[in-house]
């Protein structure tokens, strides 16, 4: 029995926690988030057992706000075990640096912003998760993220969390629709105070811990540092321009791995007026920098695009999200290619990084979503640069 609610012919689901009593695995990493998921479960009388991944070695370098670490681990473990509950680790960390970090790397040197956390959860966390949990006869596999999960005309969509500060719809926006019907999201109807004010009630020691805000393997000297010595860039080696959109020679930069579209602090140049960098050309080795209004894009091409409902009609006004803080930008979609997709916005928004997800939204629904190929919007460039 699962609770449920109508609007405009889709039906939001809620998680069951009192519905009858099912097995469920938890995926626990440590933090407040997935203890309070179980300990929820737990008090709803369900069969619970907690699944957490080693996903990398640590080395003792890790960021005070970063997650997954050692200590993580041991927190899930006392979690699970203040909570009588079964607990297992599934150690994936000897692939992690082949399958994500060096490819992450290699992304920043191509001048391109890559997302980890996505392609984690994609490949290292609900993949195996869901396979175990169903080896060990579990009906679910519970998730400490905050989203929803809706149906519409038979088929499991993705839906935005209640606390749209804290919405991660955006990270899971890869979930097929036979994940999601399998997958649980017992924190989506409820604020992060109130998930706090929970895990204080039910005495669990992560009530106050920490926020995970840094991606979990860099470490304290930052990502460009894990850049350069993973892919062996040598401590003099020579980076090349900042130009500006003219051509024009600025200054010179240490490596375009060390920056992103938009960014605007430490540029190393001076200037009378705020630059932002607008482009990086790794095929030349620069980075392009130019005033606030020439960030701006009138679209964008999304690579490797997914439609998860049946269909979009080119006049239908849609929502899409170019970063994980990015407010929602108003678009249409104007042409679709292949795993290519054109969307063109309702105005000049500030273009999105190459390399990182674009997350098309019907309101608050998951309809599609892929990988920034171009920031830029122009009518005149082939769908195929």
């Amino acid at each position: 029995r699962v609770r449920g609610r109508a609007a405009g012919g889709v039906t939001y689901l809620l998680a069951p926690l009192d519905s009858l009593v099912m097995k469920i695995a938890v995926a626990m990493s440590g933090g407040v988030d997935s203890s309070t998921c179980a300990a929820l479960l737990v008090e709803a009388g369900h069969q619970v057992v907690g699944l957490a991944i080693k996903s990398h070695q640590d080395s003792g370098d890790a960021c005070a706000n970063s997650c997954c670490t050692p200590a993580d681990l041991a927190d899930a473990a006392r979690v699970a075990k203040r909570l009588d509950i079964p607990f297992s680790i599934i150690d994936y960390s000897s692939r992690f640096y082949d399958e994500l970090i060096l490819p992450f790397c290699r992304e920043y040197a191509r001048g391109r912003t890559p997302n980890p956390c996505i392609q984690c959860n994609d490949q290292f966390k609900f993949g195996p998760l869901l396979q175990r949990a169903a080896a060990m006869g579990a009906e679910k596999l519970a998730t400490g993220h905050y989203a929803r999960t809706a149906m519409d005309k038979g088929r499991h969509l993705l839906r935005r969390g209640v606390d749209r500060h804290k919405d991660q719809s955006y990270f899971l926006y890869r979930l097929a629709a036979d994940d999601l019907s399998r997958v649980l999201f017992p924190l989506g109807e409820m604020t992060k105070p109130e998930v706090r004010a929970n895990a204080a009630r039910l005495g669990l020691e992560v009530a106050e811990k920490h926020e995970s805000q840094e991606i979990c393997f860099v470490g304290t000297k930052g990502y460009a540092a894990l850049v350069e010595q993973a892919l062996g860039f040598g401590e003099h080696d020579s980076g090349g321009s900042i130009v500006n959109s003219s051509g024009d020679v600025l200054g010179n930069h240490r490596g375009i791995h060390r920056y992103t579209i938009g960014q605007r602090r430490g540029l190393g140049i001076s200037s009378s007026e705020p630059l932002f960098v607008i482009d990086l050309d790794a095929r030349h080795d620069r980075v392009v920098v130019g005033r606030r209004g020439e960030l701006d894009a009138g679209g964008v091409v999304v690579d490797g695009f997914g439609l998860y409902c049946e269909t979009v009609s080119p006049t239908e006004s849609l929502l899409i999200q170019l970063r994980y803080r990015g407010e929602p930008i108003p678009c249409r979609l104007v042409k679709r290619q292949g795993s290519k997709a054109r969307f063109e916005f309702d105005g000049a928004f500030a273009r999105g990084a190459p390399g990182q997800a674009a997350v098309l939204y019907r309101e608050d629904l998951v309809i599609g979503g892929g990988v920034i190929a171009s920031s830029a919007f122009d009518s005149s460039i082939p769908l195929h640069p």
